[in-house]
């Protein structure tokens, strides 16, 4: 069944600082199982165009880095398209999600994520909120307090990446003073 946001949980995770890795103190990483209904030949596009029609670009395929990392100047889409995957979020003190084809995990500017292991067809579209361009970072010394301050003034998304205006994601993230 495809999902809308009335028929489905969104899953929340409030990921906080672990002494490496900033995450989000605002904001919670949102996890959309089986968001978009996987069908035809060519499944990355139903990302591609969902994300792109709700102002979120610049979107890549790809799989996810094995190696903590995070981005502090923009937020970050990840729609899986095929094949499964255990990703870490967080760091290591985090959450370890089980994703497969379908589901959607959108990454706060500043939550770590790595690839745990994944099946030989695992792939994901990649996509940042217009007019945010990402930046790298791997939980390094002196990276932080510049990550710090950037990751606080990361504006929130026009859009949910899947469901747009109305999307769970403009009322579950909210800036907090």
């Amino acid at each position: 069944m495809p999902f809308s946001p009335n028929n489905t949980h969104v899953q929340t995770h409030h990921l906080t600082d672990d002494g490496v890795f900033p995450n989000n103190p605002n904001l919670p990483l949102l996890v959309y199982p089986q968001a978009v209904a996987i069908t035809g030949l060519k499944p990355a596009v139903a990302f591609e165009t969902r994300f792109g029609s709700n102002r979120w670009g610049d979107s890549w395929r790809n799989g996810i880095y094995d190696y903590h990392h995070y981005h502090s100047t923009a937020h970050e889409v990840l729609g899986v398209f095929s094949g499964s995957a255990r990703v870490a979020c967080g760091g290591d003190g985090g959450v370890v999600l089980e994703v497969h084809a379908g589901d959607v995990v959108v990454i706060p500017a500043g939550v770590a994520h790595k690839n745990l292991g994944s099946s030989g067809d695992f792939g994901v579209v990649g996509a940042y909120p217009e007019g945010q361009d990402w930046d790298m970072n791997t939980g390094k010394p002196g990276e932080r307090p510049k990550a710090d301050r950037a990751i606080a003034t990361v504006p929130l998304p026009h859009a949910d990446p899947v469901f747009g205006a109305a999307g769970p994601l403009v009322s579950l993230w909210k800036v907090h003073p």
